[in-house]
Order: structure tokens, then C-alpha cells, then sequence
């Protein structure tokens, strides 16, 4: 028999008993559409933090301070004096933490980030309206602050902000530029939910504490490795070893982000092929179910002329068929939740991977013939004389 004429039988079969086969389907469907879709939104996420670092320059690099006490302290003259290095262009050393911020009767909690005149420039951050903090404003530690687009949301609705007075904290901040909408930025932060003060002004008055990360841009993408090493060797002789912190170019923090991205969308997948696996051990069930039913049929084909071969690619086609149909189906389901997704969740993207698909479908179409070849093998052994007598 033809392999064309036995998935017309397979067809009729299954199309004969259609909701036992759509919940023997459910479990194929499940596996390939989540394993499209979790691929799909992992590959997107991955893309969202290559643009953002790209976005930034390639000429960056972020240094973390890790202990604490006096021993592990930066100093913010002591950091800066590296402007006159050649491989460095400009560093912006910064503290933050999260404080209650007040204006008129609306108030709420937001990352207050202190830092120098040149911290927007290398974050590539740009302003709305106002001015942005100056080097006076270090110098003299003002109460001046700078809005992200959310806190101006929150606090002030659609008013102009703009020489109004806020409370951080019990202190009285003049507001004095506003920033434009960037979205996720380093470590998944926003400036949109920023409030940005003098540096001084944030240890000093604010009390915020040492600083803690220190941005620094190197002056060409060339100088980037020379950068690192001048300041790893200065971290190192100040700290007495290389544990109090951690420093990290523009390459290493997007390799970091991206494989944490893509280990979480492993797992998730992991998880998504146990579903493809359930439902192989449906389709095992079901086939031999099937087989019981059909023990009549299997012994007048024997009696026939039918070979073994025949009865064991019969039922075997019919598992690949109810699996495939199951993978096209669930293929299908995780193409159109993928495209949907950006609507459901505008803040992500999705990148439909085809390889993947197609990987997902094919192992939808091997665990059809893995879990389906016991029970064909079973059909297949039957004896005619013992087959005609089932009733």
C-alpha cells in the first residue's frame, strides 16, 4: 500500500473520532506553541538588550563597588583625575536610592540618582526642556533636580514642571529640566523614573551614602581595553585586591545580559518540552486503544494477504499523523501568539525564529513515531486466527 493512500486513511480515522483526537492533540499543541512563543519573546528580548547597548556606544565601561567600609570607598576627585588620561573621555560616578518624592498633594517613590554634569552624555540620555545639571551645581551642591518623563506623569500630570519646588526627602529641589522618554536603559533601570541631583548634593544632604557605580566612557572603541586596565590597576592597589569590585565593558555587559536572557529561555523551553512529551504518552494511549478496537479489522486485513509491515506502517502513520496534525496546529498557534504579543505587551518584542519552528514541528513529528511504534508493533504481531475471534 501506497504511503499516500495510508495518510488518507490515517485522515479518515482520525476525522472519524475528532474530539478524541483533538484531546489526544492537546498536549503536541501545548508543547509547539509554547516552545514557538517562549523562543519567539526570548529572541526579542535578547534583541531589545543589544539595541539598548548599542544604543549607549561601544566605548563604555560600568565599574561596580562591592564591599563596604572606608577600605572600599570611591572618592570622587580621585576618580576623576582620570579625565586627563588619554584612553578615558569622561567619567560620571553616581549613588542612588529609592526616596519618597513630593509635589503639592501627589507624591510617590523613586530611583533618586546623583551624579555629575557628564552622566547624560555617556547614558545617551537627552533633555525635553531645561538645562541639565552643571559643574557649578556639583560644585556648590544646589538643590536642583532634573525629572524623568514618569515622575513628571506622576507628579505633575500635564503642567510644566519647570522651576516648581520638590521635596525630596524634607529638602526643597528646584526642577529644572526634564528629560526625553529613553525606556530601559543599564541593569533594565529607566531614567524615565529618575530623579537626578548634584552628586554632592545627593551625599551630602541626602545622605546617600559612597559612591557605588561609576560609568566611564573610553575615548575610542580602540582605547576601551586600555581604559579597563588603567582603572582595574588603580581599583586594585586602592581596594588591596580585585574583590571589592567589578568592572565590566560595553561587549561584556551585553554578553552578560544576553546569556542570562537566553538561559532563562532555555529553561522555559525545557519546560515546554515536557508538554511535547505528555503528549507522546497521549498518543501511545490513544494508539493502543485504538488497536483494541480495532483487532477485528487487523485480523480479516491479516487473512487477506496483509504482511506485517503493512499493519505496523499503518498504525504508525496514523500516530505521525495525529502528532504532525498536533504540530502544524500548535506551530501555527505560536505564530500568531507570538505576533500578538507586542500588542499584548507593548513594552516587548518577539522574534519569530524559523528554525525553531520548524525544529519544534519535526520533534512534534518524531515523538509521533517514538510514542506510535509500540502499539503499531503490537497490531502488527497479532495473529489472524486470534484477531477474528475479538469481539
Amino acid at each position: 500500500m501506497k504511503l499516500t493512500e495510508l495518510i488518507f486513511m490515517a485522515l479518515k480515522t482520525v476525522s472519524s473520532n475528532w474530539l478524541r483526537t483533538m484531546l489526544t492533540m492537546l498536549g503536541v499543541i501545548i508543547g509547539v506553541s509554547s516552545v514557538v512563543t517562549l523562543v519567539a519573546i526570548g529572541q526579542g528580548t535578547a534583541r531589545q538588550i543589544e539595541l539598548q547597548y548599542e544604543s549607549l556606544g561601544t566605548n563604555l565601561l560600568v565599574v561596580n563597588v562591592n564591599g563596604q567600609g572606608r577600605a572600599t570607598q570611591l572618592n570622587y576627585d580621585e576618580i576623576m583625575q582620570f579625565e586627563g588620561f588619554p584612553e578615558f573621555q569622561s567619567i560620571a560616578p553616581t549613588v542612588s536610592s529609592s526616596i519618597n518624592v513630593k509635589y503639592d498633594r501627589n507624591q510617590d517613590s523613586f530611583a533618586v540618582l546623583g551624579s555629575n554634569d557628564r552622566y547624560l552624555p555617556i547614558v545617551k540620555s537627552e533633555l525635553a526642556t531645561g538645562r541639565y545639571i552643571s559643574e557649578a551645581d556639583q560644585d556648590f551642591r544646589t538643590n536642583v533636580a532634573v525629572l524623568g518623563t514618569n515622575v513628571v506623569k506622576t507628579l505633575y500630570g500635564t503642567a510644566n514642571p519647570l522651576g516648581t519646588q520638590i521635596n525630596i526627602n524634607g529638602l526643597s529641589f528646584t526642577v529644572i529640566g526634564t528629560l526625553k522618554t529613553k525606556g530601559s536603559s543599564i541593569g533594565g533601570s529607566s531614567v524615565d523614573d529618575n530623579v537626578i541631583v548634584p552628586l554632592s548634593t545627593a551625599q551630602r544632604q541626602l545622605n546617600m551614602g559612597s559612591i557605588r557605580t561609576t560609568y566611564i566612557e573610553a575615548a575610542s572603541k580602540d582605547d576601551i581595553y586600555r581604559a579597563q586596565d588603567t582603572i582595574t590597576q588603580f581599583l586594585t592597589y586602592k581596594f588591596k585586591n580585585t574583590n571589592g569590585f567589578r568592572l565590566m565593558n560595553q561587549d561584556q555587559l551585553l554578553t552578560a545580559r544576553t546569556e542570562a536572557s537566553s538561559s532563562l529561555t532555555s529553561q522555559l523551553v525545557s519546560v515546554a518540552c515536557i508538554s511535547l512529551l505528555v503528549g507522546g504518552i497521549g498518543i501511545m494511549n490513544i494508539m493502543l486503544v485504538t488497536v483494541s478496537e480495532r483487532t477485528r479489522e487487523i485480523g480479516i486485513r491479516k487473512s487477506i494477504g496483509a504482511k506485517r509491515r503493512n499493519i505496523l506502517f499503518q498504525f504508525l502513520v496514523e500516530a505521525v499523523v495525529i502528532s504532525g496534525l498536533g504540530g502544524l496546529i500548535g506551530l501555527l498557534l505560536g505564530i500568531g501568539l507570538s505576533l500578538a504579543w507586542p500588542h499584548i505587551n507593548p513594552k516587548q518584542t518577539t522574534v519569530i525564529s524559523l528554525n525553531i519552528s520548524m525544529y519544534a514541528f519535526l520533534f512534534s513529528v518524531a515523538v509521533g513515531v517514538i510514542f506510535g511504534l509500540y502499539p503499531a508493533n503490537k497490531a502488527s504481531k497479532l495473529r489472524p486466527i486470534d484477531a477474528l475471534r475479538s469481539d
